[in-house]
């Protein structure tokens, strides 16, 4: 034990847990504490808003591995983190939010910027940890970071902001290294058993392939098998693109062909996917999900076994580890009847794949009687999204990172963003908020300097995210912003489309001369270009990732029409009905 303040405790511990960046917006509650940073090796990157601070610290600790950090002012510092803590927590990431709070002495007097911080969070992390007494800083912090990476979820460390004063007897704590197993024998063993007898099995591998490493095990289970790959939703870096057995991502946009090679299967494996519900939803018209499939559900989280989807196996085990103990199983075993067919399943795959690429070079444009509308009219003007999502797809440095916000255009990339390596692509998953990507990708940016950042943001995201441009310009943390400019809410708009006859409330963003982003980007100290053509799309998103070798942060303002895809939201509306006179008109 040694004698050191509260502040000193904190931070000591901070640097025991390999904390090297905290995002932020500096603040009088635990200033004692930021003072000796510099000194301990920390870098505070100061941010715009603090829900920004919060996002990049998802994004750095998806690009690392490692923990994210956040610090702000109590009270409305702390509120402000609530959404991109949400966030964090279904997308499982260990982000640590310190929430300094009002004096232990002044707390239910109503003070400046007071408010009960733990209960807001209390949904939305995995641990809360409350500094009751400064003796106990050290142990408390220690505990939020290992209960971060052992849950697979933000931890909130409450302190009193007198607690960072003082002084103690203290002992920093060590990490540990917490391994999960692969499962139960028995479990495993019928696991293995039903793989062997399947006659076309699938692996759906989720974000637990990504989080336990395991996407070489998935990818030699796959071999194995000799099965189709599909990504489960917004995990489009759980399976290797390039790899022949890869059929693309499930869910809203997703890839037709994963979807007609798992309505196929007899036999799937969830390796490392808790199934969420709105990544199985009917897509293109295909209720996908096989209706008498044998499901093998595989998930650290005991809870989330079974939750979503009856299932005839379930393993509570490390993803990685679960597929090398089934992997060495099927090795042991000869004869199966899953080898019988695994030329036909090749050309089954191959085939389907080949059907989904055609089909994605020739889309052009929507056909639903909106867009052929739009495209009739002035407001028809503009690329069309498919078009360019799919230069910015062959541009796209093989190594790069993307992050992507929610709406329409965001959600169309799930058909064209592939991977080739883990911890590529981030999304804010079933949370699904406005604001996630571009702060997200600054800190990815900051966790992983030497690889290409780039964020696909709609207009109307954009809005609530572009301040962050000058956290870029000002911490030299060069990333790339591809803003879709189609003046719209597009996915809200589809829905207005879909189900209340074209009556457009709220969804349009028009301004009386359409809003020049890139001009606001150049103001900010940042590069912009503005891109009007799909010929341009490609070399502008390359020098754009050169630029930022030079350390440049760059705006591609991509002019889209206002063509609409796929309802986003269609299991959750209904056709109006109007009882009274004076609404009837509006059904």
């Amino acid at each position: 034990m040694a004698k050191m303040t509260p502040s000193e405790a904190l931070v000591e511990t901070l640097v025991a847990y390999g904390v090297k960046d905290v995002f932020g917006i500096v603040g009088s509650a635990y200033m004692d504490a930021l003072d000796i940073f510099p000194a301990a090796g920390i870098r505070f990157v100061p941010t715009i808003h603090e829900q920004g601070s919060a996002h990049m610290a998802d994004g750095y600790a998806r690009a690392s591995g490692k923990h994210g950090v956040c610090i702000a002012q109590n009270g409305p510092g702390i509120t402000n983190f609530v959404t991109a803590i949400a966030a964090a927590y279904w997308a499982h990431t260990p982000v640590v939010a310190i929430t300094p709070e009002t004096g232990s002495m002044g707390l239910g007097l109503g003070g400046f910027q007071e408010t009960e911080q733990l209960p807001i969070f209390s949904k939305i992390t995995k641990f809360q940890g409350h500094v009751a007494r400064l003796e106990r800083m050290a142990e408390i912090t220690g505990r939020c970071f290992e209960y971060a990476t052992a849950e697979r979820g933000p931890t909130q460390l409450n302190i009193p902001r007198d607690h960072f004063y003082g002084e103690a007897d203290y002992t920093i704590p060590t990490p540990r290294d917490v391994t999960l197993g692969a499962g139960s024998k028995k479990s495993l063993d019928e696991a293995a058993a039903l793989l062997a007898g399947a006659r076309f099995p699938v692996i759906v591998s989720g974000g637990g392939v990504i989080f336990s490493n395991g996407v070489e095990a998935c990818k030699a289970l796959a071999e194995q098998l000799n099965c189709a790959v599909v990504n489960s939703y917004l995990h489009n870096d759980s399976f290797p693109c390039d790899h022949p057995l890869w059929a693309g991502s499930l869910g809203y946009q997703g890839s037709k062909a994963g979807m007609k090679l798992l309505a196929q299967a007899d036999v799937v494996l969830a390796l490392g996917s808790r199934l969420g519900p709105f990544g199985t939803l009917p897509q293109y018209g295909i209720d996908y999900w096989p209706k008498d499939a044998k499901i093998i559900q595989i998930d650290a989280d005991h809870r989330m076994i079974g939750l979503t989807r009856p299932i005839s196996v379930g393993v509570c085990g490390d993803a990685k580890a679960a597929a090398l103990a089934i992997l060495s199983r099927l090795q042991g075993m000869e004869n199966l009847p899953v080898d019988q067919n695994r030329d036909s399943r090749l050309a089954t795959i191959k085939s389907e794949k080949a059907t989904w690429e055609s089909e994605l070079d020739d889309w052009a444009h929507e056909k639903d009687d909106w867009s052929v509308q739009v495209m009739n009219t002035e407001d028809g003007g503009g690329m069309h999204p498919r078009q360019m999502l799919r230069e910015l797809e062959k541009a796209l440095p093989d190594n790069a990172m993307v992050s992507t916000d929610i709406g329409n255009i965001c959600s169309v990339s799930n058909s064209y963003l592939r991977f080739r390596q883990p911890n590529s692509f981030f999304a804010a998953m079933s949370f699904g908020n406005c604001g996630y990507a571009f702060p997200t990708i600054i800190g990815a940016k900051l966790a992983a300097p030497d690889r290409p950042a780039v964020a696909y943001v709609g207009d109307g995201a954009w809005g609530m995210s572009f301040g962050e441009i000058l956290t870029c310009v000002r911490e030299n943390i060069p990333v790339t912003a591809v803003v879709f400019n189609n003046r719209q809410w597009g996915a809200e708009k589809k829905n207005q489309v879909d189900f209340y006859g074209n009556r457009f409330l709220g969804v349009n963003l028009d301004t009386p001369n359409t809003t020049d982003f890139s001009a606001i980007a150049k103001a900010m100290g940042a590069e912009a270009v503005r891109v009007d053509n799909v010929d341009q799309v490609g070399e502008a998103l390359e020098k754009a990732c050169d630029a930022q070798k030079q350390g440049k942060t760059t705006i591609l303002e991509m002019m889209c029409s206002r063509e609409l895809g796929d309802p986003f939201r269609r299991d959750a509306l209904k056709h109006p009905v109007r009882h009274l006179d004076k609404y009837k008109k509006f059904v």
